[in-house]
C-alpha cells in the first residue's frame, strides 16, 4: 500500500471491489472454476494496489 497521505476515489473503489471479491469466495455454492477466477481477480487487484 501507499504511505499515508491523499486517499483517492480510485483507491477506495479498488478496496471495495477487493472486499466484494473476498466476500464472494465465502459462498459455499461456488464452483471450483468460479473460485479460481475470483482468486485470480483478487491477486491482480492486490498487485495493482501494491499489496503483493
Amino acid at each position: 500500500m501507499k504511505p499515508a497521505g491523499k486517499y483517492t476515489c480510485m483507491e477506495y473503489r479498488q478496496e471495495m471491489i477487493l472486499l466484494g471479491l473476498k466476500r464472494q469466495l465465502e459462498d459455499p455454492g461456488l464452483s471450483e472454476l468460479q473460485r479460481i477466477d475470483i482468486e485470480g481477480e483478487i491477486r491482480e487487484l492486490e498487485r495493482q494496489m501494491g499489496m503483493d
